[in-house]
């Protein structure tokens, strides 16, 4: 049955939020202050016509929107859009009692992204080769992609073909993750088993044929044409298949700047939450770096980046790594009490337990790097119980038309 809504807001998942009788229902694709006809199922919505459209309502630029999964708004005009994220960091900090100085919304353009997880599945039709539809485990096909770097979307049959290949591989959907990197497309293939000899062989010559740098089926590399490269500040660096990296380069080196800005003069660094070297290697040309990370393999291409750029004359100050799980062994304020200075960058989950043995430490500055403004400002909030000021943070909208919003927070103790 159709009823009529009024969308009062939109949620921290950019759904709009519709009141009703029975309670909250969320509406995607909705804006504030439109009122819609809904089909309501439980607490969720289909919005089946609008009939006052919002004035900051605009076409969206993609013909796959609301059928793929990967964006949830395009039809929101960009100022309003960016001031909805630029909040997303400012209401998580006061649900915490946090009073900082959140900046401007840094942003990156469309076709920035060097990651896209595609899916693929065989089908009575044959490939379907896409993205996961919207509120669905489906495969939605797709012919382009506005978020996606054209170095991914300009190989879109190359990789459907590839896709193809591994399918029988595959019970049933399977994924393959594409990076875009300095030397060519890094592949990584998921979700399916093992090929056999006759099946790796024509993979390599798949892989080969394409021009793609690396295709890995998990961990196993099946074959590197060249090695990946990922630049950080100047400083390549091969990742692991499928290793972390941040969603766009143009966010990474704002990130970055903004990081080794506030941490520069300090002599003795911790990068907890390393990865690969996104922090620690910039940082590492002008301080001593002790990089930490529960990825043994991400620590192996960080030390090799560092080894490789002193090798080849790139001046840098020493890097160390240890391979730790920060969530159960965080660094003690004790094994701090060396370091003038802490950036970390932990997964969705935040850094709770680090941020405790900081807020009992010495640390005179920390940087705090967070894809997840709710644990970020719950990080913060025991921090500043510790003793630290949160100086500034920088939201960064990495995540084109998601919900998704990066921020860093800078603090100083006293």
């Amino acid at each position: 049955m159709n009823v009529t809504h009024l969308i009062s807001a939109l949620g921290t998942s950019g759904d709009g939020i519709a009141e009703t009788a029975q309670g909250r229902v969320f509406v995607p694709f909705t804006l504030p202050g439109e009122r819609i006809n809904l089909a309501i199922n439980g607490n969720r919505a289909d919005a089946t016509a609008i009939l006052d459209a919002s004035p900051e309502r605009v076409e969206p630029p993609c013909p796959h929107f609301t059928h793929c999964g990967g964006c949830a708004l395009q039809h929101w005009r960009s100022d309003a859009y960016r001031a909805w994220k630029r909040g997303l960091v400012v209401g998580a900090l006061a649900a915490a009692g946090i009073e900082a100085d959140v900046e401007d919304l840094v942003s990156v353009a469309p076709g920035a992204r060097r990651r896209a997880v595609f899916s693929a599945q065989m089908t009575s039709a044959g490939l379907a080769f896409g993205f996961r539809r919207a509120m669905s485990h489906a495969v939605e096909p797709v012919t382009q992609c506005l978020v996606a770097t054209p170095a991914i979307t300009q190989e879109l049959d190359a990789l459907k073909a590839l896709a193809a290949q591994l399918a029988p591989l595959a019970k049933g959907a399977f994924h393959l993750t594409v990076t875009a990197t300095a030397t060519g497309l890094d592949i990584r293939a998921d979700d399916v088993r093992a090929p056999g000899e006759a099946q790796r062989r024509a993979l390599v010559q798949a892989v080969l044929g394409h021009g793609f740098a690396r295709l890995s089926v998990k961990d196993d590399v099946i074959v590197t044409a060249r090695e990946p490269m990922v630049l950080f500040d100047g400083i390549g660096v091969t990742p692991p298949p499928g290793g972390f990296l941040q969603a766009a380069s143009e966010a990474e080196q704002a990130m970055q700047a903004i990081v080794g800005g506030y941490l520069d003069g300090a002599r003795r660094i911790a990068d907890l939450f390393s990865g690969s070297g996104t922090f620690a290697l910039p940082l590492g040309r002008r301080s001593t770096v002790h990089a930490v990370e529960g990825d043994g393999a991400a620590l192996t291409a960080l030390d090799k980046a560092w080894r490789n750029a002193t090798g080849s004359g790139i001046r840098m100050k020493p890097v160390s790594v240890e391979k730790r799980d920060l969530f159960i062994r965080p660094l003690t304020a004790k094994e701090l009490s060396p370091l003038d200075a802490v950036v970390f960058d932990p997964p969705r989950a935040g850094a709770e337990a680090q941020a405790t043995q900081l807020a009992k430490s010495t640390i005179k500055r920390i940087a705090a790097v967070s894809c997840n403004p709710v644990t970020l400002a719950r990080d913060l909030k025991i921090l500043t119980g510790g003793g630290y000021r949160v100086l500034s943070v920088t939201p960064l909208d990495q995540f084109l038309w998601t919900p998704h919003v990066e921020a860093v927070a800078l603090l100083a103790r006293g």
